[in-house]
């Protein structure tokens, strides 16, 4: 975590100045590269460029750990990257494009948000069954998105073992579980995934994989797409906008191209067609601090925009909403949007998308085994309850009930239950058309 965060930014004449509260000494290297790799495109950021990063002037080194300056690469394209703190203390950076790219362990400048949402008012409730596990693989992913509530990235190397996905399958033996939702980062991306995938399969049980599509044309998953069609998974998909320069934008530059490429290759092999029992979502994300718009009438306008334009066919839109957490919820801190938005979220709220939020059937399972009522209570490190068990683990589950159990809530909660309700499956209240699946 950045401990000493970046309070401010602007871009002027090609050079990028912030402002930073705390001591310029050891993770600041490191926390600036991750800064710079992981920032919009449309806000002097360099996500598309893969990146080294030399440092230049009367300077302190690298800190310890971390990579000394490495002989000039070819230069293509140049930022420099001014940083004062407090006492006047300076250090300039000199990012270039390099074609070799310099993976390094970077964190991302982050605001933490948990503290602005723990005093709530929102309603207890409980869980009233449990017939979904949805699995974190990890949280390494191949993109690095604005909005992502789990902050993952290419950076990033929390993944799950074999020990823990074993454990994964002993729990939907000894649960009778239904649905297996396997998210990330992008999950594809941890080794034991197509093990999982097939030994669910085998027992019949339902498999989501929560797809951001440039997985499948990444190197090393070669045939993902026909694996996942042979075990008929269930493909939720990331699909932000049927606009280049709209997805581009949240997602990097080429994003968009790669999407549709890898729905063109999902529909070649059934997915998305009636009769083939191969289910292809998409998923939309407001761009910015407001509510989704009307699912049904949106799920109308891709489904036209994507025939019309690229022949793509799918079955159902899910809209979700924003979560104020993770990069998302930084975001709206660093602009002084936060409670505008949390404000928002509130005056929204409809009670009657309480039944139906998804921690009343669901458990969320960290990359290490650990529970949580949700994805969102995942990030903000909130365990789940389970009687007399402080931090529960999978293994807790092969002898305690979940069922019955109070969900720990958050003002984040509001977020599920604003307007027509926000859940990994879409919209709480909107209605499925007929004929989608």
């Amino acid at each position: 975590m950045f401990r000493g965060p970046v309070n401010g930014w602007t871009l002027s004449g090609g050079k990028l100045s912030l402002n930073f509260n705390g001591d310029l000494n050891t993770p600041f290297a490191r926390d600036t590269i991750g800064f710079l790799s992981k920032a919009e495109p449309n806000r002097g950021g360099l996500n598309k460029w893969p990146c080294r990063v030399a440092c230049q002037g009367p300077t302190r080194p690298w800190p310890t750990g971390h990579p000394p300056s490495t002989p000039k690469p070819r230069s293509l394209g140049m930022l420099a990257l001014d940083v004062r703190n407090p006492r006047g203390q300076r250090q300039t950076w000199r990012v270039v494009h390099d074609p070799t790219p310099l993976h390094l362990n970077c964190a991302y400048p982050m605001h933490p948000t948990l503290h602005l949402l723990s005093t709530t008012d929102f309603p207890r409730i409980q869980r009233a069954r449990l017939d979904t596990l949805q699995v974190n693989l990890g949280y390494r992913c191949n993109q690095s998105c604005l909005h992502c509530h789990v902050n993952a990235g290419p950076n990033r190397t929390e993944m799950m073992d074999a020990a823990t996905v074993d454990l994964v399958l002993d729990v939907v033996r000894a649960r009778r579980i239904a649905t297996l939702d396997l998210t990330g980062g992008a999950p594809e991306l941890n080794v034991h995934f197509r093990r999982l995938v097939q030994a669910a399969r085998a027992l019949g049980v339902q498999v989501i994989d929560r797809c951001n599509l440039t997985i499948l044309s990444e190197p090393g998953q070669e045939g993902l797409a026909e694996f996942l069609a042979t075990q008929g998974v269930e493909v939720v998909a990331s699909l932000p906008c049927y606009s280049m320069e709209r997805v581009d934008r949240q997602r990097g530059d080429g994003v968009f191209d790669r999407s549709i490429a890898g729905l063109q290759a999902l529909n070649a092999l059934g997915y998305g067609d009636a009769g083939t029992g191969l289910v292809l979502n998409l998923v939309y994300n407001p761009q910015g601090a407001v509510l989704p718009p009307p699912q049904a009438a949106l799920e109308a306008d891709y489904k036209r925009e994507l025939a019309a334009q690229f022949g793509i066919r799918f079955n159902r839109l899910f809209a979700l909403t924003n979560m104020p957490i993770q990069r998302f919820g930084s975001t709206l801190v660093s602009k002084g949007e936060f409670q505008s938005y949390l404000q928002l979220l509130k005056s929204a709220y409809l009670p009657g998308n309480l039944g139906t939020v998804m921690c009343n059937s669901m458990l969320s399972i960290d990359w290490q085994g650990e529970l949580y009522d949700c994805d969102f209570n995942q990030m903000l490190g909130l365990p789940a309850r389970l009687t007399g068990i402080g931090r529960p683990h999978l293994r807790d589950l092969l002898l305690h009930d979940a069922v019955g159990q109070p969900i720990r809530v958050a003002d984040h909660c509001y977020g599920c239950t604003a307007g027509q309700g926000s859940s990994c499956g879409g919209a709480l209240q909107a209605p499925v058309p007929a004929g989608a699946l």
